[in-house]
């Protein structure tokens, strides 16, 4: 039986690591893995370097992405043949001209503009982060304070651009390739109802939501993600 690697792509205002107890479990249950460094510069420019860490991987591949990740991992999956799963944890699930942004609105219940700073980089345009002052409310809040400081302190800043980026894919890739879904409802970043819209839209395999999790899934219920991710390879492995 061939395994299917799993690929983690972290998120805006998060990093590889956030995938540690994740990929704990996975280990654990001997599913190769691996956590990419996304660069949150650009959705295409992320997922090239998505799709160049995929094609250096021997087999087929699962792609987890988690919030931003989602719009990553949709252009990175579509026309490729080495993709056989998609796992959506509290992530974007993109159509053809959709954006982070526009999705974020689409139901109400985000705070996060209210908690962003912005400030100019060189390369042009502005960058983004969460305040540190916030971050733990904001963006994990079922996660302890200590371990929310330290995530606030080792987040990695995205690009307005990469936030407002269309996903250019002719075909988004959950229209082709099996897709599950997790998020928790308590998700301050990403209103719970537009996950529901997106996975009943993505004609999902399986939609688990977690009471009263926060946007940090992995991090707070990486059992829980485990699980899914696990579900898809067992699903997709042959």
């Amino acid at each position: 039986m061939t395994t299917p690697t799993v690929v983690l792509v972290h998120g805006a205002f998060a990093e590889s690591s956030s995938w540690n107890a994740v990929v704990g479990h996975l280990q654990q249950q001997m599913v190769p893995v691996v956590a990419v460094a996304n660069p949150l510069r650009s959705v295409a420019g992320d997922a090239q370097y998505v799709r160049d860490v995929t094609a250096s991987i021997p087999g087929p591949v699962v792609l987890a992405g988690h919030s931003y990740g989602g719009m990553v991992i949709t252009e990175a999956a579509a026309g490729n043949p080495k993709v056989v799963g998609l796992v959506y944890v509290a992530a974007f699930t993109p159509d053809t001209g959709e954006n982070a942004l526009t999705l974020s609105g689409k139901f109400p219940g985000s705070t996060l503009g209210g908690a962003l700073k912005a400030y100019p980089v060189s390369t042009g345009g502005n960058e983004l982060a969460i305040r540190p002052e916030v971050f733990g409310e904001q963006f994990a809040a079922d996660v302890d304070a200590d371990l929310a400081d330290l995530m606030a302190a080792t987040q990695r800043p995205v690009t307005e651009a990469a936030l407002t980026d269309d996903l250019q894919a002719a075909e988004p890739a959950w229209r082709t390739i099996p897709s599950w879904f997790v998020y928790g409802d308590a998700d301050r970043n990403i209103p719970a109802e537009l996950i529901r819209f997106q996975a009943e839209r993505a004609g999902a395999r399986a939609v688990t939501e977690v009471p009263g999790a926060s946007h940090a899934l992995a991090v707070s219920h990486p059992v829980t993600v485990a699980e899914t991710i696990v579900t898809a390879v067992r699903a997709t492995s042959d």
